[in-house]
């Protein structure tokens, strides 16, 4: 008898922790007698069958290494009929038992519809965003936080130094995860999310309360997503270039937010935008161990042909959450986490 195949792939933006993930799926998969294949790409690996076969030898020595070996993308294979058909006559045509796809809001809505149409497919929470409902944290979010609160540890001594306003500019679409945890960490003074919009007027009232106080320098940490609301109206800030789910590029928001200050006060403002250097790089071992953990219990998931689940870590305890469960809406920032940043505020 032949043994069954079980596919991977990576979709979306990538992360640091996507390979401990890989690393965990093959190892606890390969025991069991499964041969498991890669689908390059994301979700174009199964439209192209473009695919490689993981062996022992592939993700030995891999869990440190951030990125994803199988590469990754932002396809819709969902996005019309054509599109769709050509993904199950591969699933069958590749001899796929059962997939497991490893992503973020995209990525996991699309394998949510994919399983309503019939697919053997679980998944795995992935963003750095942390915004994947019914699971406590999503790996890469550490990383993340990590490297946004160095980087703000690092600007305090160059804006104490020249007495400027150093907006720091980080991840997070829909959610504020990153911006708040890695401004209260590294102790900022003005902290803008998009779960709740902000007036230009309180941003410059703060730094002009701290000058008042003999502060002569502030650190203001915004979400890419955030909105600002001037005279009145409410600006965000995006590109004009959208992904294959209608998704626009964010970034910019961080510099509209300096040169209004500059504007309205007497302080040199500074932007800077730390983008893709939070996906990049090591993931800590928080993120290491939380991967291998989602890895291995989605392997178990596939075993146990449990479709159309989630593996999920809820109270720091291993479970299945149906994916319609999971993707029926963004896990926001709660209202505790708000009103501490309100008390820590100037």
């Amino acid at each position: 008898m032949a043994p069954k195949r079980i596919g991977i792939l990576t979709g979306g933006g990538d992360c640091p922790g996507l390979n401990a993930v890989i690393r965990a799926i093959v190892r606890k998969s390969l025991p069991r007698g499964y041969e498991v294949y890669g689908l390059l790409d994301g979700w174009s690996g199964l439209l192209k069958k473009n695919f490689k076969k993981l062996d022992y030898p592939d993700v030995s020595g891999i869990i440190h290494v951030g990125g994803t070996i199988i590469g990754t993308s932002r396809t819709n294979v969902y996005k019309d009929e054509e599109t769709i058909k050509e993904a199950f006559k591969n699933f069958k045509e590749l001899g796929l038992h059962g997939l497991i796809a490893i992503g973020g809001e995209g990525t996991l809505t699309v394998s949510h519809k994919m399983f309503e149409r019939g697919m053997n497919i679980v998944g795995a929470p992935k963003t750095i965003d942390n915004d994947i409902n019914e699971t406590d944290f999503t790996f890469g979010f550490d990383t993340a936080v990590e490297v946004a609160t160095e980087a703000i540890d690092r600007l305090h001594t160059t804006a104490e130094s020249h007495k400027r306003v150093m907006v720091v500019e980080v991840m997070g679409r829909h959610a504020g995860w990153i911006a708040s945890f890695a401004g209260l960490a590294g102790g900022a003074d003005v902290i803008l999310v998009p779960e709740h919009d902000t007036s230009l007027e309180q941003v410059c009232n703060s730094i002009e309360t701290r000058k008042k106080r003999g502060k002569v320098f502030s650190i203001v940490v915004v979400a890419e997503g955030a909105s600002l609301i001037k005279d009145g109206k409410k600006i965000s800030v995006h590109k004009s270039r959208v992904d294959d789910f209608g998704r626009h590029q964010l970034g910019g928001v961080g510099q509209l937010l300096a040169d209004e200050i500059e504007k309205k006060i007497n302080m040199e403002a500074r932007v800077t935008v730390l983008g893709h250097i939070q996906r990049g790089g090591t993931p800590t071992a928080h993120d290491r161990v939380l991967a291998t953990r989602y890895g291995a219990y989605a392997a178990d998931l596939i075993h146990e042909e449990k479709w159309g689940h989630m593996a999920s870590i809820l109270n720091n305890k291993l479970t299945a959450v149906p994916l319609a469960k999971a993707v029926a809406t963004l896990k926001t920032l709660p209202d505790e986490y708000w009103k501490l940043i309100q008390e820590f505020s100037e």
